[in-house]
C-alpha cells in the first residue's frame, strides 16, 4: 500500500515521496520499514487506509511527516512536536555537543526559547550531573517541553520559566555556567519565501528574527554577561551567513573568545563566547 502513496507522492515533486510514504505508513499500521517491508501482501483494514489517506492528503499539503506523526529524533532521543513548537533539527546537534564539553561538572546552564526542549533535555540525558532552566514565551510550547523531560527522565532536574527571554529568569537563579539558545533568526522579509512546510506550518514566533534577523541576538549579547558565572560560556545557533554579525554583537557586549563553529556541511552554525568579567550585577 505504501508503494501507491509513494509514486503519487513522487508525481506531485515530493523528493523524498518513498521515506514519507514508509514513515506515515508504518505511523499508521505500527510497523518499522523492515516489517512494511516483510508484510507487504498482508491486507490492510479499510480504517487503517482511510486514516493513512487523511493523513497522506496532510502531507501533500506540504505539511511534514514529524508534524503529521506528532515526534521528530533529535541526538537520539524521540521529541513530541504541537503547534506553538519547531521541528528539532540535526543541525542544532552541534550545539548540544559544544554544550556538553562546555558545561562543567555540577553545572547549571539557562536555555532560552527552549520549544520542544529538545536542547537542554538532549544535554541533560548526557550528563546526569547537570540541571537546568528552561524559558519560553509561549506556554504551550513549555506544555511540551515539560511532557518531553518528564518522557526523558530529566524532568526533576530541568525548571520551566516562562516569559520573554531572560525576562523569564526569577530572581536569585542567576548566575548560570552556561547559556544556549536557538533562537528566531529568519530576516521577516524571507519568511514568506520559505518551503510550504516551513512558512504555513512552523509558529512564526520562533522563526522571525526581525529586519534583519538579529534582533534576539542583540538581546543574548547584551544580558548574557549578567547571567553568567565569570568563565561562563553562551553558545547560539545561528543562520549560515551570520557568523561575522553576531560574532561582532557579542564582541561589543564585551564577551570574550568569541568562537564561530562549522556544521558538517562547512556552514557556520554556532557561535560560542566567554564572560571574563569578574563580577556580575543583578537587577
Amino acid at each position: 500500500m505504501w508503494r501507491g502513496w509513494r509514486d503519487v507522492l513522487g508525481r506531485l515533486g515530493f523528493e523524498t515521496a518513498a521515506l514519507d510514504a514508509k514513515l506515515l505508513a508504518g505511523h499508521v499500521l505500527g510497523m518499522d520499514s523492515l516489517a512494511l517491508a516483510t508484510h507487504e501482501q498482508r491486507p490492510v483494514d479499510e480504517a487503517d487506509a482511510l486514516r493513512l489517506a487523511e493523513l497522506m492528503q496532510r502531507r501533500m499539503t506540504g505539511e511534514s511527516v514529524a508534524r503529521i506523526i506528532g515526534e521528530r529524533e533529535f541526538y537520539g532521543l524521540a521529541f513530541g512536536l504541537n503547534a506553538a513548537t519547531l521541528e528539532p533539527r540535526p543541525d542544532t546537534e552541534l550545539l548540544v555537543d559544544l554544550a556538553l564539553s562546555a558545561l562543567p561538572a555540577g553545572g547549571r546552564l539557562l536555555d532560552l526559547g527552549t520549544g520542544t526542549g529538545c536542547i537542554s533535555i538532549s544535554i541533560l540525558a548526557n550528563r546526569s550531573d547537570a540541571s537546568a532552566l528552561a524559558t519560553d514565551i509561549n506556554p504551550e510550547a513549555l506544555i511540551m517541553a515539560r511532557q518531553n523531560a518528564e518522557r526523558h527522565g530529566v524532568a526533576w532536574r530541568l525548571d520551566f520559566a516562562r516569559g520573554d527571554w531572560f525576562g523569564a529568569v526569577p530572581p536569585g537563579e542567576a548566575p548560570f555556567d552556561l547559556i544556549v539558545s536557538n533562537p528566531p533568526y529568519i530576516v521577516s522579509g524571507v519568511i514568506e519565501t520559505l518551503a510550504a512546510e516551513v512558512k504555513q506550518f512552523d509558529p512564526k514566533l520562533a522563526l522571525d528574527g526581525g529586519p534583519d534577523g538579529l534582533v534576539p541576538y542583540r538581546i543574548i549579547a547584551a544580558e548574557a554577561p549578567r547571567f553568567l558565572r565569570p568563565g561562563g560560556q553562551v553558545l547560539v545557533e545561528i543562520g549560515y551567513d551570520q557568523g561575522q554579525s553576531v560574532a561582532e554583537l557579542f564582541g561589543h557586549a564585551g564577551l570574550a573568545d568569541i568562537v564561530v563553529h562549522k556544521d558538517l556541511g562547512g556552514l557556520d552554525r554556532v557561535v560560542c563566547a566567554h564572560h571574563l568579567q569578574s563580577q556580575i550585577s543583578r537587577p
